[in-house]
C-alpha cells in the first residue's frame, strides 16, 4: 500500500506503534514536550522488545527504518496534513493547554482518529447502540473536550501490549515487556477502515534486519470489524491494572491477579458478561485463562497504581466507566464498587497533597 502519513499524540506509549508504523515504511510524527521532541529528532527513537527465539531484547533503532519517525510539539503539529491521528496519551492529558487546542483541531480536521487509550472517547461510546455516553461524564477528566469529534471519524484500538519507559533512560527510549498485539475497531467508513487494514497488513509484512538477518517483529495492527473487541480490555483492567492499587500501596499485576486467582477471575467474568450484555459476541472477548497466564510476566505495578502512588490528581477512570455502564444496564457489583472506591481516595488524598 501507499506510505501513509500518521499524527500520533504522545511520544512514550504512542513510540510502539509509530515504530511499528515506521518499520512498515510509513511517516510518523509524534506530539510531545519540547526536550523529549529535541531528543528524537537528534539521536532517534529506541525501542526495545523481546523476541521469540532471541535470549536478548531487540533494539529497534529509528534511524535505521525505512519510514521516518520526527517528533514535535502541539503548537507546531497539523493533525490536517496527515492520514489518521492516533490518541496514545493517558485521557486526563488531552485537557492540558496546547493538547486541548490540538485535539479540538484533529477533530475539526475530520482526519480519521484511532484512540488508544485504555478509556474509550466519549464519541467512540456514542457508537456502541444502547450507550449514553452524557451518563458516563464523571468518568473523563473534562468530556467537554470530546465534542468536537464525530463517532464517524473515531475508532478504538485495545493496547493490550505491555510498555514503559526504563527510568534510568532518557525520553526517547520505550521497552516492551509484554509484545501483544494491538486490536482496534474499524471505522464506520469503509475507506477509512480500508486505510487502518492497509497499515496493518504492512506492518504484517515487514520485517526488520539484524545480525544479517531478516526477522519478524511481535506487535501487529489487528483490525476487527465489531466495535467491541477493544473493549476485551476492560476485564483485564479491572481483574488486574486497578487491583494493584491497596489502601496504602501498590503491588504487581501478577500479585493482583495470582494472589487472589478467584476473585480475579470472577470480577473478569463479571466484566466480561456486562460487555456480552452490550452487545459484544464471547468470542469478542479473551478467556480468563488466557489473561491470567500473561498475567504472570506482568511483575510491575500497573501506570494507573504508580501514577497514583507518585502523587497524580488525575488518571484514566476505566473503572467508574464500566460502574457507570453497569448501572445503565441496572447491574452492580461489590468488588468494582470498593475499587471505585479505593481510586476515588487516593485521587482525594493526592490532590489534597497537591
Amino acid at each position: 500500500m501507499a506510505a501513509r502519513s500518521i499524527l500520533v499524540f504522545g511520544a512514550s506509549y504512542g513510540s510502539l506503534l509509530a515504530a511499528k508504523m515506521a518499520l512498515a515504511g510509513h511517516s510518523v510524527q509524534l506530539v510531545c514536550r519540547t526536550r523529549t521532541s529535541a531528543l528524537i529528532n537528534s539521536r532517534g527513537l529506541f525501542v526495545r522488545m523481546p523476541v521469540k527465539g532471541r535470549e536478548a531484547l531487540v533494539e529497534v533503532h529509528s534511524h535505521k527504518l525505512p519510514g521516518r519517525i520526527t517528533a514535535t510539539t502541539p503548537d507546531c503539529a497539523r493533525p490536517q496534513d496527515h492520514d489518521l491521528v492516533v490518541l496514545a496519551m493517558q485521557e486526563p492529558q488531552y485537557c492540558l493547554p496546547g493538547v486541548r487546542e490540538l485535539l479540538h483541531a484533529s477533530a475539526q480536521s475530520r482526519v480519521p482518529c484511532m484512540s488508544i487509550m485504555n478509556i474509550p472517547p466519549p464519541p467512540y461510546l456514542a457508537r456502541i447502540p444502547g450507550i449514553d455516553p452524557s451518563r458516563c461524564e464523571e468518568s473523563y477528566c473534562d468530556i467537554s473536550a470530546w465534542k468536537a469529534f464525530s463517532p464517524q471519524t473515531m475508532t478504538l484500538c485495545s493496547p493490550d501490549a505491555q510498555a514503559f519507559r526504563p527510568p534510568e533512560e532518557e525520553g526517547n527510549v520505550l521497552q516492551v515487556r509484554l509484545p501483544s498485539n494491538f486490536k482496534a475497531a474499524r471505522f464506520e467508513a469503509d475507506s477509512d477502515t480500508a486505510m487502518l487494514r492497509g497499515i496493518g497488513e504492512s506492518i504484517d509484512a515487514a520485517r526488520y534486519e539484524i545480525d544479517g538477518e531478516s526477522i519478524d517483529l511481535p506487535v501487529k495492527l489487528k483490525v476487527h470489524e465489531s466495535v467491541f473487541v477493544p473493549l476485551a480490555k476492560w476485564a483485564m483492567l479491572l481483574a488486574g491494572n486497578y487491583r494493584c492499587l491497596q489502601d496504602d500501596g501498590i503491588r504487581s499485576i501478577a500479585e493482583a491477579v495470582h494472589g487472589d486467582i478467584e476473585a480475579a477471575r470472577a470480577i473478569y467474568t463479571w466484566v466480561t458478561d456486562l460487555c456480552i450484555e452490550l452487545g459484544a459476541a464471547p468470542e469478542d472477548m479473551v478467556p480468563f485463562d488466557k489473561y491470567a497466564a500473561a498475567a504472570r510476566s506482568l511483575q510491575s505495578p500497573s501506570s494507573a497504581a504508580r501514577a497514583l502512588a507518585a502523587g497524580a490528581p488525575n488518571i484514566e477512570r476505566v473503572d467508574r466507566l464500566v460502574q457507570s455502564l453497569a448501572a445503565q444496564k441496572g447491574r452492580s457489583n461489590a468488588c468494582l464498587d470498593e475499587t471505585v472506591a479505593r481510586v476515588d481516595t487516593w485521587l482525594v488524598r493526592n490532590r489534597l497533597k497537591g
